[in-house]
């Protein structure tokens, strides 16, 4: 469903109760690319990721065409970027039993002074009820970067909330996909490179595969389904053979 026609956002629901908020976006090049968010709607409405400041109207508009936002419990963030919590605070504003949810480091070093409202902080494995819906929180330090990091696993509809892991170019048009997104992801990333390649990446995208998701809930362009585990797998092989 298109929310915003002037900007492009829309919303889907990529798994159960679990909508992709998507607005485009063109480079000064002309290249396209996009940012998602995700709500999780339950008795506690969790948003992952703020989307930047900028694009707080169209986020807030799409948010409000599922539900009210002040509804809105918790919002997430995998890392301190203002992609992921640029419009923290005009969303607290709107949300007044909203609180940030983020690792315990990213609430020490950073949120709890950047936010209006103090953090809910997740220790490492540590889980959150929703409602129908559960989170986990899985630290993942410099992967792909950040040390405050970390990614949120949903237990009911086995979605990985994978922030900027399979970054893909475009616009996101297909909002689910069971297509190769291994391909695209990579040839985005190696130019630039934007992993951290810290000693344990291989062994946190193991543990991540360990999870076996179903539902890749990515940041940047289509979510993905399928065998998660194995692409997860297939990823930590590409970042150690091309850094």
């Amino acid at each position: 469903m298109i929310t915003n026609s002037a900007a492009g956002t829309n919303i889907q629901e990529i798994a159960a109760g679990i909508y992709r908020i998507n607005t485009p976006i063109a480079f000064p090049d002309g290249r396209g690319f996009s940012f998602n968010q995700y709500l999780v709607v339950d008795d506690a409405p969790l948003l992952f990721h703020t989307g930047p400041r900028r694009l707080f109207p169209v986020v807030s508009e799409a948010v409000a065409s599922v539900i009210p936002l002040e509804r809105l419990r918790y919002l997430g963030l995998s890392h301190v970027e203002a992609d992921e919590c640029g419009s923290l605070n005009e969303l607290l504003a709107m949300a007044p039993e909203a609180v940030p949810l983020c690792s315990r480091l990213a609430a020490m070093v950073s949120i709890d002074d950047l936010s209006d409202r103090p953090a809910r902080a997740l220790a490492d494995g540590e889980q959150l009820s929703l409602g129908r819906h559960t989170v986990e929180w899985i630290d993942t330090p410099h992967v792909p970067h950040g040390w405050e990091c970390g990614l949120l696993m949903e237990s009911l509809t086995r979605t990985l909330l994978c922030g900027d892991l399979f970054t893909q170019p475009g616009r996101g048009e297909v909002a689910l996909t069971e297509a190769d997104i291994l391909e695209p992801s990579e040839s985005f990333r190696q130019p630039m490179d934007y992993f951290a390649h810290a000693p344990q990446t291989a062994a946190t995208l193991e543990r991540l595969a360990q999870l076996e998701p179903h539902t890749l809930a990515c940041m940047h362009g289509s979510a993905w389904q399928g065998d998660g585990g194995a692409l997860l797998r297939r990823l930590a092989v590409a970042v150690d053979t091309t850094h």
